[in-house]
């Protein structure tokens, strides 16, 4: 494994972290379009409805993966014009 690759895992695990914080955020405000009175559902919350839970399950599941998608992907484009090799 050549320098770059292990410099870029500590990198990589705190664009992680910042992505997860970005994410969260970012679904609070697309629940709020959804729902504007409230919070999203807890999945074990008895007063809310199936479809509700899975909905914001679902929309949660898909910021998260677009999200880290996104930062996975910028972090190694800037490692390759940074050291000319893609990270693994």
């Amino acid at each position: 494994m050549n320098a770059a690759k292990v410099a870029y895992k500590p990198v990589g695990m705190l664009l992680g972290a910042g992505s997860g914080v970005v994410a969260g955020l970012l679904f609070k405000q697309l629940w709020k379009l959804v729902d504007r009175d409230q919070d999203a559902p807890d999945a074990k919350d008895e007063n809310r409805r199936w479809r509700e839970v899975l909905l914001a399950a679902a929309l949660q599941g898909a910021v998260f993966a677009l999200v880290k998608a996104a930062v996975d992907r910028s972090g190694a484009v800037a490692v390759r014009r940074l050291t000319g090799t893609w990270p693994d």
